[in-house]
């Protein structure tokens, strides 16, 4: 997030040009075409390419059998900080239809504006983007609200860097914005392969209805907290704590790699004492170091609260919604659920 590595424009003007040779084989009206010709080549099936995770997970469920999905952010690699090779530049440009998320991998994006795709979504214009900062839905008053107010208008000049006008692109966390996401990229997928309309509307139905279940599953656990504070390494979660009425504090703002300033982790030590805090989060894909010494400089546990950006051997679940079910277990742990 904090640097934008961007592959050589000469790599990046090579890679895209064999990708763009592939399509010039087809006729004009073939590249526009529903999947039909394209598909054909490619064993009848979309070939779908999608920016990292949580865009791969939509794409197989809504997809199914009718998609070959491939994704630029392998398992275990931090997806901010990606850096684009040939082979996945090359890759852009021979897909069928390319899901990405606007405002998390600067890299990824500027190499899908160059590919031109004629299906290509952006999961950002599918539901409505918002503005987070360190913390969401809490007011701490007087005492430190000037300092954290501070730190908030830091992280979002940062974040303004990934998203449009400073705006949260961690919309996947918020399982209703997701279910939001997912229609519409079932209705994408029905318009790139009308033959397999149909296929795509019963599997949007079915992951919607799961998205569902899994809201009523936060809501129901998080109603009656000891705490509504949580501290985490980086702001991930403000979507999901606006939904369901907590506090996000993070120790080192929208990067997950950034260093927290003195007078944030002062700051988060007051407010882990006036909030009844009792653990800080760290995620998979980056160090836990920062949030280890954050909790043992204020007498806190640790656990894990995954960003779902990629699945590993690490991964508290196979998959997105079992890894929400258990970032819930451990939200409910840390906060006191009654």
């Amino acid at each position: 997030m904090n640097i934008r590595r961007l592959i050589p424009a000469a790599t990046l003007a090579g890679s895209l040009s064999l990708g763009l040779v592939a399509l010039s084989a087809c006729s004009p009206s073939d590249a526009a075409d529903s999947a039909g010709g394209a598909a054909e080549k490619k064993g009848g099936k979309l070939a779908v390419v999608a920016s990292f995770y949580p865009m791969q997970y939509l794409a197989e469920e809504i997809g199914g059998d009718h998609v070959d999905v491939s994704t630029l952010t392998k398992p275990g690699v931090e997806p901010h900080e990606l850096e684009l090779g040939t082979r996945q530049a090359a890759q852009l440009g021979e897909a069928d239809y390319i899901l990405f998320l606007k405002g998390i991998q600067p890299a990824v994006d500027e190499a899908i504006t160059a590919a031109g795709v004629p299906n290509t979504v952006d999961a950002a214009s599918l539901t409505t983007l918002e503005k987070h900062g360190s913390e969401v839905g809490h007011d701490h008053g007087d005492e430190h609200g000037d300092e954290h107010a501070g730190e908030e208008h830091a992280g979002e000049e940062h974040e303004g860097e990934e998203g449009e006008a400073g705006t949260d692109p961690h919309i996947w966390l918020d399982p209703v914005k997701y279910a939001e996401v997912a229609k519409g990229v079932g209705t994408s997928l029905e318009k790139a392969d009308p033959d397999n309309a149909a296929a795509y509307r019963k599997n949007t139905t079915a992951l919607v209805e799961r998205l569902t279940t899994l809201d009523t599953a936060f809501k129901e656990g998080l109603a009656d907290t000891s705490t509504k504070t949580f501290i985490t390494t980086h702001s991930a979660f403000g979507y999901l704590a606006e939904r369901y009425g907590l506090t996000q504090e993070s120790i080192s703002g929208l990067s997950p790699e950034s260093e927290p300033s003195p007078a944030r982790i002062k700051e988060l030590r007051s407010i882990a004492a006036e909030d009844k805090v009792g653990t800080v989060f760290f995620e998979t894909l980056v160090s836990d170091k920062t949030a280890k010494t954050v909790a043992a400089d204020s007498g806190l546990r640790t656990d894990v609260l995954d960003p779902i950006e990629g699945i590993t051997e690490k991964s508290k679940g196979a998959d997105y919604i079992e890894v929400m079910k258990s970032n819930l277990a451990a939200l409910e742990k840390a906060l006191g659920a009654k």
